[in-house]
């Protein structure tokens, strides 16, 4: 199961990146003299993944800072570049910054805003009434959409996607999608085939026809690198995102988190040994943080196995480095001493990458045995298979009454929810008069439950939709199939692999709402299988888990104020 991650040399998406990476040094290079850039927070990690500081600086970029509210910190340079999401709230700290920086005086310095991915007129006219729209030389976009995260999987960062589609009913985010699609499009070719599921996804296939209808015959002539785009929506299958993710990838991203491919640990569990044994040395403070990505050949061996499967893996790849150690009391002539030279940075970049993943998967057996957590699984487990999902569950109970998380318990009752396809009005009462009576308060991926909407994926590859007509009309939503015309000499010829038959089509799948690692790993187990038809690669409006995805859906309640008790009794006097 080692990953040649679905691209297979097929489907290079670096191409994006190096694409993503030009226009922002594009952008830079519109502003004439030393820069100061100042990211909106939530970008810092997807622009991390396009361009490293040393290019920046390249291109005369001196200071970087987080946009926060108030008085920028110093910079001596000419230009003060902003780069944030179109968001009305953002609008407010950026005019502060450029109102604090205008009261210090000193040489006078040009301002600029790049909205990602796209200008927003909201968002002008906030600057406009805020008077500091005048100030900038530069409004413009940069229109960052699909971020590589690995040579399979692709995500826009959108964390408010679910939200503004369905309870904001502000479908600006399937806006941004399309236009992703139409990148996409302009680099890989014309998807020939495009499938879906949900209103959103129709929304989405919509605006991208319309889009192509627009460009009418301006579109590249480039060869459909990928046959077929499935577009689906999250409401599709609610109950994937909630059970607790079992994959080795997916249990760090429940436990730690992962965020722009990078995962923050706790430094004390990676002190040297020296540390742990010398005595009065200062253990290290700062977060251990590691990027998590397919260029690690021991990561990529063990991301998409269930955890019951990383004990061993690890064990014998222990074995291994150290058998390949043990080959240098062997090398006897100069010729073998070179060669075991040569292979020694490969062979410590092994030992240190096992060392990492020994301490990650000690840290989550460490929880996973826990009664907690196998309390929590048992539940879930039983919810999923159709237990007891009509009735008050007593570990949920117990969950409220211990004050436990309220995403926890949320996670809880709505798996609840989902399996018993609704939840009495009795049980719901009684769950919210418990929460609120806290005074304090306000298949192997998931060892035997298989996403439906990896199903979807694969029935679309084989037999084909029309052998699931009867489910697909008990989802949510429309299902459709277009068909997008390709020029005759651009059409793709299909190529034997050995053994004489085809070689896979490649799907690109895009969760529209957000997607989580354990229907990442679903979807790369169907296309390492002999007999796949289809190598998917994945893209997302948000990376997301349980948590995660309900916690961008909570709104912070505030209690009522008590009524002033002396006007109270003044009211009962006049009475």
């Amino acid at each position: 199961m080692a990953a040649s991650h679905l691209s297979g040399g097929r489907v290079n998406l670096a191409i994006l990146r190096e694409a993503a990476r030009k226009e922002l040094l594009e952008c830079l290079d519109k502003c004439d003299g030393t820069k100061a850039v100042v990211w909106d927070e939530q970008l810092t990690g997807p622009f991390g993944l396009i361009a490293e500081y040393s290019l920046l600086k390249e291109h005369e970029v001196d200071k970087m800072f987080q946009l926060r509210p108030g008085r920028m910190p110093a910079a001596n340079v000419n230009n003060i570049i902003f780069l944030c999401r179109p968001k009305l709230a953002l609008m407010e700290i950026v005019a502060q910054n450029i109102l604090k920086e205008e009261e210090t005086g000193g040489s006078r310095k040009e301002f600029h805003i790049f909205f990602v991915p796209r200008k927003s007129l909201l968002c002008e006219q906030k600057l406009k009434e805020l008077g500091v729209y005048g100030t900038f030389s530069n409004v413009d976009e940069y229109t960052l959409d699909l971020i590589p995260f690995d040579s399979d999987l692709l995500s826009m960062e959108i964390d408010s996607t679910f939200r503004d589609c369905y309870l904001e009913d502000d479908m600006t985010s399937m806006y941004y999608a399309a236009k992703s699609l139409m990148s996409v499009q302009a680099l890989y070719g014309i998807i020939p085939t495009v499938c879906g599921k949900g209103d959103c996804a129709r929304h989405v296939a919509d605006m991208m026809l319309r889009m192509r209808r627009e460009l009418a015959g301006t579109e590249p002539q480039i060869t459909p690198q990928i046959d077929c785009l499935l577009l689906l929506d999250r409401t599709v299958d609610l109950m994937t995102p909630l059970p607790t993710q079992l994959t080795y990838e997916g249990l760090i991203d429940e436990i730690f988190g992962i965020n722009n491919t990078s995962v923050k640990l706790p430094p004390e569990k990676f002190a040297s040994s020296k540390q742990q044994t010398g005595g009065p040395q200062e253990m290290p403070t700062e977060p251990k943080k590691l990027v998590l990505n397919s260029a690690e050949e021991l990561y990529a061996e063990a991301r998409d196995r269930n955890f019951h499967a990383i004990g061993p893996l690890l064990s014998r790849k222990a074995k291994l480095i150290s058998a390949q150690f043990e080959e240098r009391h062997g090398a006897k002539t100069v010729g073998e001493i070179k060669q075991f030279v040569s292979r020694l940075p490969h062979m410590q970049a092994a030992k240190i990458s096992l060392a990492n993943h020994t301490t990650i998967a000690e840290m989550i057996k460490e929880v996973t045995d826990s009664d907690h957590f196998m309390e929590s699984l048992t539940v879930q487990q039983e919810f999923l298979n159709g237990i007891d999902t009509d009735k008050v569950n007593p570990y949920i109970e117990d969950c409220i009454a211990r004050k436990e998380p309220i995403i926890k318990i949320l996670r809880l009752v709505c798996i609840q929810s989902v399996a018993n396809n609704g939840m009495k009005q009795k049980t719901l009462d009684y769950y919210k008069r418990e929460i609120l009576q806290n005074p304090n308060d306000i298949s192997y991926v998931f060892s035997g439950y298989a996403p439906l909407s990896v199903r979807l994926a694969q029935f679309l590859a084989r037999p084909g939709w029309r052998s699931i007509e009867e489910v697909l009309r008990i989802l949510p939503g429309p299902t459709f199939e277009e068909a997008q015309r390709i020029p005759v000499g651009l059409r793709k010829k299909r190529t034997s692999v050995g053994g004489g038959s085809e070689s896979p089509k490649v799907t690109l799948v895009y969760f529209l709402g957000g997607v989580t690692y354990a229907e990442i790993a679903a979807l790369r187990f169907l296309s390492q299988q002999e007999d796949s038809l289809s190598d998917y690669i994945i893209a997302t409006t948000k990376i997301i888990n349980g948590h995660t995805w309900l916690e961008g859906l909570m709104d912070t309640l505030c209690p009522a104020p008590f009524p002033d008790s002396s006007s109270t009794s003044k009211s009962k006097g006049r009475r």
